[in-house]
């Protein structure tokens, strides 16, 4: 695994956590956090990276319950929603997301045809892509949040693929990519996500992939990522 991304991949998530505090050695480290950013208000926030996890909960008569739970678990299966939903009152789940890092060193450039169109985020053309799919998917894919040029591939005038990045603490570049339905398995996820990549390297940014379906997972890994863990969030009753 390589050390350098997991300690800046660490680095981010201690800091979206909003307290002090560390990954331990091995093992989960838990806190209460009502400014946590690793999961929605009021939320238990699992980030698992490497052999060791942090998890954030909203009020103190979640803490020891939790830590309870998942001292109980390998790291691996802190963020597998059914093992959780054995240990804990859990009444709604997003995710789990997989967290995948990459650097200059492992980064592999991916280009076909001519290059991506650069636009600027925002863009009219953006937003007809982002109405070509699911709402939820539209949501998920985070297009609409970039902070970053957008990089494009269209057929005729409309924009059919899309990939940009959102900036996040501590020099993070969280990727977005989009392909339109009709125009998928063509590769183009690919040659735009490589684009927004190599633009976040030249910045001296870390590019971090957070993505669930397994083909957007096979794009990172085709473009060098590593895989380094995964992201849970739950809503506990009681």
């Amino acid at each position: 695994m390589g050390t350098g991304l997991l300690v800046r991949a660490r680095r981010l998530w201690v800091e979206l956590a909003g307290v002090p505090m560390i990954f331990p050695a091995r093992g989960v480290a838990v806190a209460v956090s009502a400014r946590s950013l690793l999961c929605p208000p009021d939320w238990v926030g699992i980030v698992a990276l490497g052999d060791a996890a942090i998890s954030t909960v909203p009020v103190d008569g979640f803490a020891q319950v939790v830590r309870k739970a998942l001292d109980n678990l390998p790291v691996t299966a802190m963020t597998d929603p059914e093992r959780l939903a054995a240990l804990l009152p859990v009444e709604e789940v997003l995710g789990p997301a997989t967290l995948a890092y990459c650097d200059e060193h492992g980064f592999r450039p991916y280009a076909k045809g001519m290059p991506p169109e650069r636009l600027p985020g925002g863009h009219p053309d953006l937003a007809d892509l982002l109405a070509s799919v699911p709402t939820d998917e539209a949501d998920e894919c985070g297009l609409a949040e970039i902070t970053s040029p957008a990089f494009v591939i269209r057929a005729g005038t409309r924009v059919v693929a899309a990939a940009g990045y959102r900036h996040w603490p501590g020099q993070v570049a969280h990727l977005s990519v989009l392909t339109a339905p009709d125009q998928r398995r063509r590769g183009l996820a690919r040659v735009v996500a490589s684009a927004a990549v190599a633009e976040s390297l030249t910045n001296r940014m870390l590019p971090q992939w957070r993505a669930r379906p397994e083909p957007s997972r096979r794009v990172a890994r085709a473009l060098g990522f590593r895989e380094l863990g995964a992201q849970l969030s739950v809503r506990l009753g009681g």
